[in-house]
């Protein structure tokens, strides 16, 4: 008796989502596409059949409960490592372990949390394992299995991409939340639940425990949880906001193509999105730097200006004066005339040089400070420019002479890139009608 109320007491001490771990996939909340009717994944459990997988997706989207379910529904033993705690040592201990139950006729899953944090020697060790079938192999990672995981790895295991749980799971998940033992009767108030749902932005894991926190500091006896309790509850947090992984790149991405596209709305919603996640403005200011070079280049030479005042007012200033600034340079960048002529000539050039022979710099081009440089034909035949009418040598060729007609700057129809295409284009013209072309001299 003694031990059956301990049991329950260890089960009330339990955080809220660890209670209402769902044990079928029926109870499952979310990633339809997976185990939905009809999918493959489902298909290949009701079949029993289980493969090595990584799943893959933002946290608190039900990687392990998954991981678990379908170890229940094959019947196999379900042994977890965390990557951050576990070495060699410790698959090697699995592995024994595997082995042992594999000869009673049992399989093993061995499922890895956050594995992307193992290194090569860490990964490689499951390899022969998982060849031989002593155990099935379930990863789970917040972080792009192509970057992170050995491409021996991933060419064992099947990823699956998990979603952020939507609107109506999370509608659901807390709906079931509430007819909780310890939380039945509870009521939660429509601003309050919003305010909720906002917060957990996709993450089950985020709703439960906020629910419970407020849950705790309601009394009463009809406890109930209104918008006040759940504005001091959220006040200190933050969205979810992974600062060194796959959202924090995907975020800076689509406020990029944002500026790209000349959305200046949709480019503010990433910034503030940022800024609300955590994100170091300092950083988003550098990389506006970057679009200001990249996607407005000539087209508008003012933008890089504007942006680097931006990142100056931001280090001086702080917040919130200096976002502002930033937002104002954001803003400017989405509706200024877009050029990549120099990000594509800089990239063209760089190409051409490293699969180019290294070509002597003609002697024309040379500086001749000694006497012995100058005897030897350095910066001879040199034309000053400005000693010629707009300070521009017709036929005048200051490549190698292999490279003599490469073309790398092509401006575009937009901004002030019109007047500088206009300019290149009278320039080149007048090259080519030259009397005199300089193509090069072979250096002896």
């Amino acid at each position: 008796m003694n031990d059956l109320f301990a049991a329950d007491a260890a089960q009330q001490a339990q955080p809220l989502a660890a209670r209402l771990r769902p044990a079928t996939l029926d109870d499952y909340v979310g990633q339809q596409h997976l185990v939905g009717e009809g999918k493959p994944l489902r298909q290949a459990l009701e079949r029993g059949q289980l493969h090595s997988m990584i799943l893959w997706g933002p946290p608190g989207t039900g990687k392990t409960t998954l991981a678990l379910i379908m170890a229940q529904i094959v019947d196999a033993a379900f042994v977890t490592l965390s990557a951050v705690l576990s070495g060699v040592k410790d698959i090697r201990a699995a592995v024994e372990q595997a082995q042992v139950r594999l000869g009673q006729g049992r399989r093993t899953v061995l499922f890895v949390d956050e594995v992307h944090r193992f290194n090569k020697a860490q990964q490689d060790a499951f390899l022969p394992h998982v060849e031989e079938g002593t155990i099935t192999f379930i990863g789970a990672t917040t972080e792009n299995p192509s970057f992170e995981l050995n491409n021996a790895l991933l060419s064992r295991a099947r990823v699956y991409r998990l979603r952020a749980l939507d609107a109506a799971d999370l509608k659901g998940l807390l709906q079931r939340a509430l007819q909780e033992p310890r939380l039945k009767g509870m009521t939660l108030a429509a601003e309050a639940e919003e305010l909720l749902l906002n917060y957990a932005d996709g993450d089950a894991r985020r709703l439960l425990n906020m629910l419970e926190v407020a849950a705790d500091l309601a009394d009463g006896e009809a406890p109930a949880i209104d918008a006040d309790l759940m504005r001091e509850v959220l006040r200190d947090a933050v969205r979810r906001f992974d600062k060194g992984g796959d959202l924090f790149y995907d975020q800076i991405s689509a406020l990029h193509k944002s500026v790209r596209g000349s959305d200046p709305d949709a480019a503010l919603y990433w910034f503030a999105r940022m800024l609300d996640g955590g994100c170091d403005p300092l950083y988003i200011a550098r990389r506006v730097v970057r679009m200001a070079s990249e996607d407005i280049g000539n087209a508008d030479p003012r933008a890089l200006t504007l942006c680097l005042q931006a990142w100056d007012v931001q280090e001086r200033l702080g917040s919130p004066e200096g976002e502002l600034t930033i937002a104002q340079a954001i803003a400017y960048l989405a509706v200024a005339p877009k050029s990549n002529a120099v990000y594509n000539a800089y990239n063209q050039a760089r190409a051409l040089v490293r699969n180019h022979p290294t070509d002597e710099v003609p002697l024309h081009l040379r500086n001749a400070p000694t006497k012995l440089m100058k005897d030897e034909g350095f910066g001879a035949e040199y034309h000053y420019a400005h000693d010629f009418p707009d300070a521009f040598v017709a036929g005048e060729n200051y490549f190698p002479s292999s490279l003599k007609d490469a073309r790398l700057y092509e401006p575009v129809n937009r901004g002030l890139e019109i007047k500088v295409a206009e300019k290149l284009a009278r320039l080149r013209t007048r090259n080519q009608e030259s009397d005199w072309q300089r193509y090069g001299e072979a250096d002896e």
